[in-house]
């Protein structure tokens, strides 16, 4: 019995290891990932004095909620299966001021050359049924460890503000009613999905305007901002730049 017992924990000990492991190089991932959007962040912020990234989120799959959608999908419960098949266990969520922001966001992260797209899903220019607007990427990136590397999948999704909003409140409908929600609060879903387009279409129209003002201001000044402060450039510096280009 107790050399059962024995077999038993020693199991359990080097399953627990093996899937803390497998759970760890996800971590990592978001960590790089998250690495990436924050320098993309400043680099947009230095060079055009504007961050399209309002705000990001990650979240990691428990092991439970892992194991759950392995069931669903009818699959082996087996860490190479859900490796292959489970592509949303590391997320990122990327709030963007405006509809144009998001591709570029999504154009500078495709760009990066140790980044693989292994999936773009564009619910933006075709909408879900319901109304659900977004871009869903999978993006593949290596992760390196201390005796190996690893190819690893993270899911971006990249939408404005009011496409999160809607998205949030749909799903706190959906619980609720748990997805048997009634057809009349479907319909006032689905208006206020249009809404939200809507919204979304016409900030950009007043933000475009803004940008051409603001284009057009900074080219009579003669400056660049580092850390906040703003640094003139002297017009001899300029005109030997210029020159030399």
């Amino acid at each position: 019995m107790s050399q059962q017992t024995s077999v038993n924990v020693g199991q359990i000990k080097a399953m627990k290891q093996e899937l803390t492991r497998f759970m760890m190089v996800y971590k990592f991932a978001l960590d790089e990932m998250n690495t990436k959007i924050n320098i993309l962040q400043e680099e947009f912020q230095y060079i055009h004095s504007y961050n399209p990234i309002e705000h990001t989120k990650s979240r990691l799959k428990s092991p439970e909620s892992i194991f759950k959608k392995v069931q669903r999908k009818g699959l082996p419960p087996s860490l190479v299966s859900v490796r292959e098949h489970i592509h949303d266990i590391a997320g990122i969520r990327i709030s963007c001021s405006f509809i144009t922001d998001i591709y570029i966001i999504s154009e500078m992260l495709q760009q990066q050359k140790d980044i693989t797209v292994i999936e773009c899903k564009d619910y933006i220019k075709k909408a879900k049924p319901n109304g659900y607007q977004s871009l869903h990427l999978i993006l593949e990136i290596p992760v390196f460890m201390s005796d190996r590397e690893e190819s690893v999948k993270v899911e971006v999704q990249i939408r404005t503000v009011a496409m999160d909003f809607w998205a949030s409140l749909e799903h706190k409908i959906y619980y609720k009613y748990q997805k048997a929600v009634p057809s009349h609060l479907l319909q006032e879903l689905k208006e206020a999905a249009d809404t939200a387009a809507e919204l979304d279409r016409k900030m950009e129209r007043i933000h475009q305007e803004v940008e051409k003002e603001k284009q057009n201001e900074e080219a009579e000044h003669h400056f660049i901002h580092i850390d906040k402060k703003a640094l003139e450039l002297p017009q001899r510096l300029i005109q030997a730049i210029t020159n030399t280009n």
